[in-house]
């Protein structure tokens, strides 16, 4: 089974580099950044946009469905969370085609995550990997609760738990809120661990963090 899944990914990546555009304009409506910078920017510029009530909604139309049905290029790998408040395409401001989005609760890492982002980075070329972290978060909390009070973690949110527990466990005797500090911890840390791994090195990796009352993101030190 596991050949049968490595024959596969091998056969997609190579119809998607055969297929993938080799100009530095995307088959939208507007070029695409090519450099992790003015990946960043165009990330930033549009939650700014999204922010302030301002978004444009880019890369919807139906001419671009049909282009985007042979090839993609996007141009950001965004590693977030499940949440439903925060949907990446609209917190950045982005359009079909734009952004790569692997989601789990927590941004917890996992193999087959591991697995999507290098596919992003090594087969579509793109430059930039960001963390999105938010604050109220789901996972952040269940931890802190069994942490706090012991009780078993049922089924498959152990894993979340398991994950999330040792920047929990760094950020305890921090004065202020232990869920904002334990968010932030854990959001750098699957940064660093992304950065660390020799499967992403041609490809800038940042962390950040989406405030749910401002709609903003800032990036984290």
């Amino acid at each position: 089974m596991a050949s049968n899944r490595r024959a596969f990914l091998t056969a997609t990546a190579v119809g998607a580099l055969a297929t993938a555009p080799t100009t530095a304009t995307a088959v939208g409506t507007h070029p695409h950044p090519t450099t992790a910078p003015a990946a960043l920017a165009e990330l930033l510029d549009g939650n700014r946009r999204y922010a302030s009530g301002h978004s444009r909604h880019p890369d919807e139309s139906r001419p671009l469905r049909h282009q985007l049905a042979t090839a993609q290029h996007p141009f950001a790998v965004i590693v977030g969370c499940v949440d439903s408040r925060v949907p990446p395409e609209l917190v950045f401001d982005q359009g079909l085609g734009d952004l790569l989005c692997i989601r789990t609760a927590g941004e917890v890492l996992d193999e087959a995550v591991l697995a999507s982002i290098q596919y992003g980075v090594e087969e579509l070329r793109i430059p930039l990997v960001l963390v999105l972290g938010h604050e109220r978060c789901g996972a952040v909390a269940a931890t802190l609760a069994h942490l706090e009070t012991g009780a078993p973690v049922p089924g498959h949110l152990a894993l979340l738990v398991d994950e999330i527990a040792p920047a929990a466990r760094r950020t305890r005797a921090l004065p202020g809120d232990w869920a904002e500090h334990t968010m932030t911890a854990h959001t750098a840390w699957v940064r660093d661990a992304i950065r660390a791994d020799p499967a992403f090195t041609s490809a800038q990796v940042v962390a950040a963090r989406f405030d749910l009352d401002t709609g903003l993101v800032s990036l984290l030190p």
